[in-house]
């Protein structure tokens, strides 16, 4: 087994272990990680073989919604004046480009993309979402017409 492949199988883990109520399964396939989640998205975990450090965390929710979240540290020519680059976040699409501010450390990253899972799959917060901003960790939700924040990380 690759260490990639033990990372995946210890992140599968976390993700099963920890958020039962979201994760309904994880699949190694073609040299990522894909995390299935209740609202059938799932997040697909990809690590370089070849160059240490490299990732890729995409949420794919275009099914659902037409969007998609991505965080990742491939050399973007859209995020070379952001802060974190190249570290950065596809915000939504693919041209929406924001800072990213993920942890470092896989198994904190995979708790904080899940967590974003959980409340999204809270019925009340899915049916209110407007906007996920990894900048200030938070939700923007409207409900009754007032914008409230639920802290994800």
């Amino acid at each position: 087994m690759s260490r990639r492949e033990d990372l995946y199988k210890r992140l599968a883990y976390i993700a099963l272990r920890e958020f039962p109520d979201v994760v309904v399964g994880t699949e190694i396939i073609e040299g990522k990680l894909r995390i299935f989640i209740a609202d059938k998205s799932f997040v697909d975990i990809w690590f370089s073989e070849k160059r240490k450090g490299v990732y890729a965390y995409h949420w794919e929710r275009r099914m659902i919604d037409g969007t998609i979240y991505r965080h990742n540290n491939l050399p973007d020519r859209e995020a070379r004046n952001l802060d974190t680059f190249p570290k950065h976040f596809h915000d939504e699409t693919e041209e929406n480009i924001r800072e990213s501010h993920i942890n470092d450390d896989p198994e904190q990253a995979i708790r904080q993309l899940v967590s974003v899972s959980v409340r999204l799959n809270r019925p009340s917060l899915l049916r209110h979402l407007r906007i996920f901003n990894p900048n200030i960790h938070r939700f923007r939700t409207r409900l009754l017409g007032r914008v409230t924040g639920l802290h994800t990380f």
